[in-house]
């Protein structure tokens, strides 16, 4: 999820008491110096945003494509997907709400363990539309997600049950209900519809 930058905490005083991200452009060395906040903060040409904290849906729709993902995936060491995973690539730093990668892709210590900064874009990202958010802004980001090598792109929206899809040398894809989503690409056999993704939400 992406928002806007916080309106303004200014003091009684009139000293300004926000944080430098909220005061000025920032290079991407000086975002690198920030201290973690949550939700976290993103860094895009110059401009700090931060992600909006997750609701019921928005958590229930992330865990369960993770699940799924990963279910049918990792054992066979096909791809691994991670929630809320930093990267930075292209003087840029995203946290996209899922990314999936590759295995091959996966970041790795030297012993081969799992490291900690993954320095490339992931083979998926996927970002779910929120109250406070502008659709338009979310597609923007999946746009600049394929432009910077992401292979595919999915903007998720709980509102009215629907996916849209990007990917390089294509326009985007608006799937709902019983389409599938085509992820083959980069999860060969792994089959998900609309309608599958969003049992999720679902309270028997």
């Amino acid at each position: 999820m992406v928002t806007a930058v916080r309106t303004a905490r200014t003091a009684r005083n009139g000293r300004d008491h926000r944080p430098v991200w909220e005061r000025r452009r920032l290079t991407l060395e000086e975002f690198l110096t920030l201290p973690e906040e949550k939700p976290a903060l993103e860094y895009d040409d110059g401009e700090v945003t931060q992600k909006v904290s997750p609701r019921a849906r928005h958590s229930a729709l992330q865990g369960d494509f993770v699940e799924m993902v990963n279910r049918r995936n990792r054992r066979r060491k096909i791809a691994r997907a991670f929630p809320e995973l930093r990267f930075g690539y292209g003087g840029r730093s995203f946290v996209p709400d899922v990314s999936v990668l590759t295995w091959e892709h996966i970041p790795r210590t030297p012993e081969g363990g799992l490291a900690d900064d993954l320095l490339m874009p992931p083979d998926i990202a996927v970002e779910l539309v929120s109250l406070e958010q502008r659709v338009n802004a979310l597609v923007r980001r999946c746009v600049r997600y394929v432009a910077l090598g992401v292979r595919i792109a999915l903007l998720i929206d709980p509102d009215d049950r629907s996916v849209i899809v990007f990917a390089p040398d294509a326009a985007p894809t608006a799937l709902s209900g019983a389409d599938e989503i085509e992820l083959s690409s980069v999860l060969p056999g792994f089959k998900l519809t609309v309608n599958d993704l969003f049992k999720s939400l679902l309270v028997a």
